[in-house]
Formats: C-alpha cells, sequence, structure tokens
C-alpha cells in the first residue's frame, strides 16, 4: 500500500483529528495518553524522544516505545529530537511500526535542547533541516510531520513552513511563539502566524497555543483556518479540557491512578501530573504538596488523593451560597482550571529610558533587589525557612572576576586569567602549564622527552659495551688459534 501524504493521510491515518495532546518530556506516557483518549482527545504523540538515545540504546526503546503499544492508543505520533540526518532515520526505522508518523521537534526552546543542539535551535539551519526530512521522507514507510516555532517576523515564518513542507513535512503544527516566549516570558501565542502559515502551505496544519478551554479550541479554529488544534499546558490541568468539562481535581486523579495501575509507569512521572492537576489547591493547603512530594509508593498517592478529596469536600460543606472564587480563579481551586504563568515584575520607566525596561527580561528582576521574601521564589523561600538568616540580595553577593572567554568565573591563581575549563584548552592546545589549576602540560611534555632522550642513551651505550665485548672475543679467538699453529 502506497504511504498516504497530506491531508489523506490526516483524513485516513489520523482519522481527522481536531482534538491533540500535546508531546511533551515525561508526560505524554500511555497512561497519560489512554486518560486523554477517554475524554476527547483524539490524536496523541509520544514523549519527546532522542534519536540518539533511541539508535543505541535497546531499554530505551523498551521503556519509551516497544513496552507501550497497545491497540486502543491509535493514531499515535513518534516524536523524535535530532540533529543529524542519519541518525534521525535510523531511530525513525526503528520506531515506524509502533507508530502511524514520525515527528521531528524543532519547536523545543528549553535549555537542554540548546546544549543539545536541537529543537528550536535548529530553525536558522535550514539546509540540516531540509535534508533530515527530505532523507526520512524517502526512505521511512510512515509520514515525516513536524512541530515548529515562529520567527518574529510573519514573512520568515511562511518561508520557513514552505521550506519543510517542500522537503516532504505532511503536516505541520504550529506554536504560535517564538524560541524566546518562555517561562515567565511565555506571553500570548500569535495565532496571525499560524492563519499566514495554515494560508501558504498545501498540507494539514495544526495550531497550539492559547488554549486553556474548549472555547479556546472552536475560536481558534475559527480565526486561523486550522484543522485541529494541540494542547499541553491547558490539557495537563484539566485533562478534559477537549470534553469541554472542569471536574473536581480529586476525581481526574483517581481516573489517572486507576489507569496507571493498568499501564504502570514512573512515579515520577505520577508526581508531575498531579502537581500540574492540583496546582491551585496545593496553594491553599500547602501540607499535601510534602506529601505528595515524599511518597513512594501508588498507595501513598492514592491516600493523598483521598486526604485531599476529605479536605475539598469539607470546605465545600461550609461554602457561602454566591461567594466568589479567591485568588481570582474562574472556578473554586478544586475544580481542574488551567494556570496563568505570571509575567516578569514590570520595572518602572523614567525619563524614557528603556533600558530599565529591559532589564525585566532577566529571571533575577522576578525577585526584589532587597531580597524581599514576598517576591522570592518557593524554592529561595524554602531554603529562607532552613536559614533564616540567609540573604538573596544581589548587591551583597561576592563578586568574581569572569573569565575572559566563557563569562564563568576565573581561577583566582589561573596564569591565564581563566576558568578552568577555558584554561585546560588553551594550556594543552599551547603545552604551557597553569599551576592555578594544577595543569602541567609543558611539565610533563619536557619529563618525557628527558625520560626518551636518557632511554635513547642507554640503548647507545649498551650497543657500544656489546661492541667491546665481542670484538674482544674474536681477538681471544685469533690469538688462540696462531698459538695452536705455533705448537
Amino acid at each position: 500500500m502506497p504511504k498516504l501524504q497530506g491531508f489523506d493521510f490526516w483524513r485516513t491515518t489520523l482519522k481527522g483529528a481536531c482534538y491533540v495532546v500535546a508531546p511533551m518530556v515525561d508526560q505524554s506516557e500511555l497512561a497519560w495518553r489512554m486518560l486523554s483518549r477517554r475524554h476527547g482527545a483524539h490524536l496523541c504523540y509520544t514523549p519527546m524522544l532522542h534519536a540518539q538515545v533511541f539508535v543505541r540504546d535497546g531499554n530505551y526503546r523498551k521503556e519509551n516505545l516497544y513496552n507501550d503499544v497497545c491497540p486502543e492508543d491509535r493514531p499515535l505520533i513518534a516524536q523524535f529530537c535530532a540533529n543529524d540526518p542519519e541518525v534521525f532515520v535510523q531511530a525513525a526505522l526503528l520506531a515506524q511500526d509502533y507508530c502511524d508518523a514520525i515527528d521531528l521537534n524543532i519547536g523545543c526552546p528549553q535549555m537542554i535542547a540548546k546544549r543539545g543542539h536541537y529543537g528550536a535551535f535548529l530553525q536558522d539551519e535550514w539546509d540540516l533541516l531540509h535534508k533530515m526530512i527530505t532523507v526520512g521522507n524517502e526512505r521511512l514507510c510512515v509520514p515525516i510531520t513536524c512541530k515548529i516555532r515562529v520567527f518574529s517576523e510573519i514573512d520568515k515564518t511562511v518561508k520557513y513552513a514552505k521550506m519543510l513542507e517542500k522537503a516532504g513535512c505532511q503536516m505541520l503544527t504550529v506554536h504560535g511563539r517564538t524560541k524566546e516566549q518562555k517561562g515567565p516570558l511565555t506571553g500570548v501565542a500569535s495565532w496571525e502566524h499560524i492563519k499566514a502559515v495554515r494560508k501558504a502551505v498545501s498540507i494539514p496544519v495544526l495550531a497550539n497555543g492559547n488554549i486553556q478551554y474548549l472555547s479556546d479550541v472552536d475560536r481558534c479554529i475559527q480565526e486561523t483556518g486550522v484543522l485541529g488544534v494541540m494542547s499541553a499546558e491547558g490539557h495537563l490541568h484539566n485533562p478534559a479540557l477537549f470534553e469541554g468539562r472542569n471536574p473536581p481535581v480529586w476525581e481526574m486523579a483517581e481516573e489517572y491512578l486507576e489507569i496507571v495501575r493498568l499501564y504502570p509507569c514512573s512515579l515520577s512521572y505520577i508526581r508531575a501530573h498531579l502537581f500540574k492537576m492540583w496546582h491551585h489547591t496545593l496553594q491553599v493547603y500547602q501540607g499535601l504538596r510534602d506529601e505528595l512530594a515524599k511518597v513512594k509508593t501508588i498507595a501513598g498517592v492514592e491516600e493523598v488523593n483521598r486526604e485531599l478529596k476529605r479536605r475539598c469536600q469539607e470546605e465545600m460543606a461550609n461554602q457561602v451560597e454566591g461567594e466568589k472564587p479567591k485568588g481570582g480563579l474562574p472556578f473554586p481551586h478544586w475544580i481542574c482550571q488551567p494556570y496563568v504563568r505570571p509575567g516578569p515584575k514590570k520595572l518602572p520607566v523614567e525619563n524614557g529610558d528603556r533600558s530599565t525596561e529591559a532589564k525585566t527580561c532577566s529571571k533575577r528582576a522576578l525577585e526584589d533587589e532587597e531580597g524581599n521574601p514576598e517576591f522570592l521564589s518557593k524554592n529561595k523561600l524554602k531554603k529562607k525557612a532552613r536559614n533564616p538568616h540567609k540573604n538573596f540580595d544581589l548587591a551583597q553577593k561576592p563578586k568574581y572576576a569572569k573569565c575572559e572567554q566563557c563569562g564563568n568565573p576565573k581561577g583566582n591563581k589561573c596564569v591565564f586569567s581563566l576558568c578552568r575549563g577555558c584554561c585546560k584548552k588553551k594550556a594543552f592546545k599551547e603545552t604551557a602549564d597553569c599551576p592555578g589549576h594544577g595543569l602541567l602540560f609543558k611539565t610533563k611534555f619536557e619529563k618525557s622527552l628527558k625520560w626518551k632522550h636518557a632511554e635513547n642513551e642507554g640503548m647507545m651505550n649498551g650497543d657500544k659495551a656489546g661492541g667491546h665485548i665481542q670484538t674482544d672475543s674474536i681477538t681471544a679467538q685469533l690469538n688462540g688459534t696462531e698459538s695452536g699453529n705455533v705448537v
């Protein structure tokens, strides 16, 4: 049977999927996918898989794909991050029999993607991406899809999408944020970018970004003209999002834990999901947050869920009729609902000077310069509780001289005024010493030369001594023969 492409692939293989659960590292495991499908999801992705690890590690393949085979878990797309065409194709060939398509992740904006040189940090390397998709499209039996982030310019984003289509991409998911929009700088996704891409390409387009309720899904499809909508954060906080329901948090947790009994997964995955679903409730009952963090078994997690349910139901019984939810929430905290991440703290702009406003882009700007506990992160508040004298005032922190090459603190006694890593590279390259970092490349090299010189001299002296012995022996033999003749 020939490989289906474009709209035929979307209509037939993906069954016209409209509601899609995004691929999420460590949070798109089989149990969560099965819960999602129960509550309206048409299409799910595997967690992002690292192509190189998938190729070389059989256990990684089993744990993340092979052991999770389930007939009800279809249609399913396996997503890979990669930066080498051959490695990407090898991984995809190993996975293609267990999924309906292979997705190339070129949308991950996290620091780990920057260090590994994949995800959104490949979006400027069009030749590499073109080759990866082209080779994959030629050699695989299943279609290649892509998940991307946008550029700030709509025109460049459109050209980018058309390049991917030309290379052989059969479906495109467009996250309407740039790679810089993450964490406290997440902001609002641009549906205008998504709409422009959808109009420019001739393959199915899915939208991602700003999806918190089912009404957002309908509005996004209407405004952009896409065939379907993908949700990540919104769906993690409310797994019934695609049903248009907002159930109690303990109800969703109970159902998820029942599915986990059928399709076991790591306890860390379970905790992560419950922290998301219970986010607003754990702001009220903070002791339960610590309990959830401590439990070591699923039975322990179920016990924490029962306690959370008991407390919430007591609060519901004592609730005054007509009372508005606290904390500015649209629903009471025990109802599944989205979490809107706060943006960076705004600093005043004086005399039209934008330099202070630009400082809000720094994570450090989220905290008050004087270390006011009101503005400290939760982790720092915990450290403050353990050590009340701990000071987070940036002005009082010791200032370190920076490495001339990378900006890390330099070694105080480094002869090159560099950090250890840069110093080691320089000393090795130049065969030099740095006593401050304990690097003795020059000394060791000179010692090795002396040792070789001494060894060579020893060999030469040995040859000379052997030559003298051999000469004396021959002379003695000649003398002996001459004496015998005289006799």
